[in-house]
């Protein structure tokens, strides 16, 4: 009896002293939330997988499972990795009432960071945004920009929006870094915008240091400063090509980062990434995903990943109520001050499609036409046509890249919302929602090249694949670059085939957007293209503002034009139908997959000459140099014999 007594003492004991050993080891694990790019999708939205439709997303969705899991650990990190706005219909009231930084605030979110697509209203739209969220009184997370920088000009003067950003940045309270305090441990977290994002942020007006300098301050301040964990918010992504993988690169040249969020390029990580030590995480976009990671720290003093988990977001969780009559109160803000603006409701039904047009993920993939690119570009046509009237002057080609097409259509309704989601990008001149269509002309020698620029900078860059309507070629992609195009005409309303005149003006559509980026064509092709979008009576475009496509006084915007076109189908069932024509493409670009060498050198363009002519007198240079060589080894060798 005395030696069982003894024994359970024995063990009481060990246990005492071993309990607050196990206690410090949980005490040590961190459990971290996070998403980016949700692009301002409050409510769920149908999504084509698989040739299945499905309803995915959804703040109220997604606030249960963030529920669920501070059930499992109530002292979890949550944070975001930017573009949280900038996709939907709630953005049209990003400046003056803020809806995306306050449902983070509601959703308990730390912390989060800017994406490019938070300077699309630009510096002083984000400055009015950051007020308004600031004044609404709501619980706001923090914000952590840690590589913007405020340039002055040579007189030490500040330009009037960056003073406003910078003050209104000051007055939210953002930081370079933040130190988060869970189970005692000290969690410091700051934020990067990435190399390709700020490219895509040119109206940003501030500026974006080097990514990779301003991690390793920020990693040598949290440490002096005492954290333990440190967490990098970055927007700059994850890419298959390594060299190009800016978040791979961050955590092999900064290896004291234990965590990086990983957004901007949208990647859907199953499993993460791991760089050493570094775990990069990353969960796709517009909210389809709720991402998990957790930490322990081992006795080395280093994090060791436990979970990794994708968490998907849809209706097989318990819709929050609370945080659903939150979205429908902005949903009022929006009907409000900006559709009444267009007569338009929110979930007004504006046509029916009777098939799905293909899935937003895949658009862009395959080099080649698209139908839903054929949709929007001939909108932008009839929309023109129909406004301007008896003023109208034929456009010849209407233009849409790849990158401002945000989302598709799947069989069924198709929505106002439905619509703005598709071409949902900028703001014009006006500061209201949405970019304008604006007018210009091109030589028939610069429609050329834009077709050109499809063909040869698309593989480079995947964002610049054109869809056009009006203008219609065939291009081999294994031939030279810059000269891949071996046939390209003009087709007017009748359908038939116009020869297209280098010196003569062709009247072009675009988005304002879209417009600016094609007289940057020449710094793409190396100085070998360009295209100098002018008026009509051939004068450069300075300000392409000035050629903004107006009606009664307001803007034509993108996505108007397109909701415009799908009201005009035929009905069906009292319904606008979308015609069968757009369930298939029409021919208006066709690759040409050949390596014969007849189809790779035919119809050689000045480009291609002018290389063919580099290359020639390289060949021939060869040739005399080799020949002289072989003259002297000979003149050599006779006088060695005698």
């Amino acid at each position: 009896m005395k030696k069982a007594c003894r024994t359970i003492f024995v063990l009481l004991i060990l246990f005492i002293m071993l309990a607050p050993a196990a206690y410090s080891q949980e005490d040590k694990s961190i459990t971290i939330l996070f998403t980016h790019d949700m692009h301002d999708n409050m409510y769920p939205f149908k999504l084509l997988e698989n040739g299945e439709t499905r309803e995915v997303g959804g703040f109220a969705y997604l606030y249960s499972a963030i529920k669920k899991e501070r059930k499992r650990d109530s002292e979890l990190l949550l944070v975001d990795a930017g573009d949280f706005s900038m996709g939907t219909l709630f953005q049209t009231i990003f400046t003056t009432d803020s809806p995306e930084l306050r449902m983070l605030g509601r959703m308990g979110y730390d912390v989060t960071t800017f994406g490019n697509h938070e300077f699309d209203f630009r510096t002083a739209g984000l400055a009015e945004s950051l007020r308004s969220a600031k004044d609404s009184n709501d619980p706001l997370p923090e914000i952590v920009a840690s590589n913007v920088e405020f340039p002055v000009d040579e007189k030490g003067k500040m330009n009037e929006e960056v003073k406003q950003l910078k003050e209104a940045m000051e007055y939210y309270g953002v930081k370079e870094y933040t130190i988060v305090e869970k189970k005692g441990i000290k969690i410091g977290i700051f934020g990067l915008m990435g190399k390709k994002a700020d490219s895509y942020a040119p109206l940003a007006l501030v500026e974006f240091t080097d990514q990779i300098e301003r991690a390793k301050e920020m990693v040598r301040v949290l440490q002096e400063e005492g954290a333990e964990l440190i967490v990098c918010l970055s927007h700059s992504g994850t890419s298959d090509n390594k060299d190009e993988s800016e978040d791979e690169i961050l955590a092999k040249e900064v290896p004291e980062i234990d965590v990086i969020i990983s957004g901007h390029t949208h990647t859907t990580l199953e499993e993460p990434i791991i760089v050493g030590d570094t775990v990069i995480g990353s969960v796709g976009y517009r909210g389809v995903n709720l991402g998990v990671i957790s930490v322990t720290k081992t006795g080395e003093g280093k994090w060791k990943l436990n979970r990794y988990e994708l968490i998907p977001i849809d209706s097989s969780l318990p819709e929050d109520q609370t945080i659903k009559e939150y979205i429908d109160g902005f949903r009022e803000i929006v009907q409000k001050k900006y559709l009444d603006r267009f007569n338009m409701e929110f979930d007004e039904v504006l046509a029916y499609s009777p098939f799905d047009f293909p899935p937003h993920s895949e658009l862009g993939k395959k080099h080649d036409e698209s139908t839903l690119g054929n949709l929007i570009s001939d909108s932008f046509i009839y929309t023109v046509k129909l406004v301007e009237g008896e003023n109208y002057e034929p456009v010849r080609a209407a233009v849409v890249p790849k990158g401002t097409i945000r989302s598709s259509f799947v069989k069924g309704n198709i929505t106002v919302s439905d619509v703005f989601n598709v071409s949902s990008l900028g703001v014009g001149p006006d500061k209201v929602s949405g970019y304008p269509l604006v007018s210009a002309y091109l030589t028939g020698r610069e429609l050329k090249a834009v077709a050109e620029v499809d063909a040869s900078i698309t593989p480079i860059m995947d964002v610049a694949q054109l869809y056009i309507s009006g203008l219609n070629y065939t291009f081999n992609p294994h031939r030279l670059i810059f000269n891949k195009v071996t046939d390209i005409y003009l087709t007017g309303e009748d359908g038939l085939r116009e020869e297209i005149k280098d010196d003569e003006l062709y009247r072009i559509v675009a988005g304002l957007y879209s417009a600016q980026m094609l007289s940057v064509v020449g710094e793409k092709s190396f100085g070998l293209l360009s295209i100098v979008p002018k008026d009509k009576y051939g004068n450069p475009i300075e300000n392409f503002d000035d050629h903004v496509i107006t009606a009664d006084g307001r803007e034509i915007k993108e996505w108007w034009a397109l909701a415009t076109y799908l009201k005009s189908f035929e009905k069906v069932k009292g319904i606008p139908q979308v015609p069968d024509y757009y369930s298939k493409t029409q021919g208006r670009k066709v690759v040409v997959n050949s390596r014969n060498i007849i189809e790779l050198l035919k119809n050689p363009n000045s480009i291609a000459l002018m290389i063919y002519g580099i290359v020639l007198v390289l060949i021939i240079a060869i040739v005399f140099i080799v020949m002289a060589i072989r003259k002297r080894r000979r003149r050599r060798r006779s006088k060695y014999i005698f």
